[in-house]
């Protein structure tokens, strides 16, 4: 059965997720690096900020786009990964209407986020 999107299936979402990318090579050592052993803090945050864009709830404050661009070492090849987990995750968790609803958001991040990097959208 597929959940109904709310705080609680966003938080379980994130939970999820972050889970699978912890157990990704590639990108678990990204996260490691930025995160610094600091998951309770950003799985929080990442749980605000879906509710923020998914709910309406308006809880997340931050510079998504200032935040990330501050990072180094970022490849084209994390954004694929990234998107791909993401997209399993949802997938596996919502209706695919509702799947979509994250999914759109997630790319339209990435996407800003390639442009900033590389002067691209390099990962669809």
């Amino acid at each position: 059965m597929k959940l109904e999107i709310n705080e609680a299936s966003i938080k379980l979402l994130v939970e999820n997720f972050y889970a699978e990318v912890r157990q990704d090579p590639v990108l678990s050592i990204v996260f490691a690096n930025h995160i610094q052993g600091d998951w309770t803090s950003h799985l929080e945050r990442m749980v605000k900020f879906w509710c923020s864009v998914v709910l309406g709830t308006g809880g997340f404050q931050g510079n998504v786009y200032g935040k990330h661009m501050a990072m180094s070492g970022i490849e084209p090849e994390h954004f694929a990964r990234w998107l791909n987990h993401f997209e399993l995750t949802t997938g596996r968790m919502f209706e695919a209407e509702q799947a979509a609803q994250f999914n759109i958001v997630a790319h339209r991040i990435g996407s800003s986020l390639q442009l900033g990097f590389f002067g691209e959208v390099v990962v669809p």
